[in-house]
């Protein structure tokens, strides 16, 4: 065999064992209720419009001063996301969001897709 198609040959092999052990994992309770978790946590995040370090501050006021020194010092943090306007053409529906986990968009986007959602974009403000 020439060495190329034993390169395939070997990364077929580990791509099959790969999506067996996604399949485990994706098949596994505690791993089901940790993304639930972790979805619904950046869900809320995005709609209060709040970084991991302001989660983390508001469980643990003045703790952790390493979490902090890792911040980038310009300006006191992550900067603010811009606000997009999409206005569904078919319904007139007007959504507002800072994130793109917002439920009724990726409603949208599971819908209509992702492109068709986009060019529903109206406009874009910081």
């Amino acid at each position: 065999m020439s060495s190329t198609l034993q390169k395939y040959v070997e990364k077929e092999r580990l791509l099959k064992q790969l999506s067996e052990e996604l399949k485990q994992l994706e098949g596994d309770q505690n791993f089901q209720r940790e993304l639930e978790f972790k979805n619904k946590l950046e869900a809320l995040m995005n709609e209060f419009d709040k970084s991991a370090a302001d989660v983390i501050e508001l469980l643990q006021p003045g703790k952790p001063a390493e979490a902090k020194v890792s911040q980038p010092s310009s300006g006191g943090g992550r900067r603010k996301r811009r606000l997009k306007i999409y206005k569904n053409p078919n319904t007139g529906e007007v959504v507002e969001t800072r994130g793109g986990n917002q439920k009724t968009l990726k409603a949208w986007k599971e819908e209509h897709g992702d492109e068709t959602v986009e060019s529903w974009l109206v406009r874009i403000e910081e």
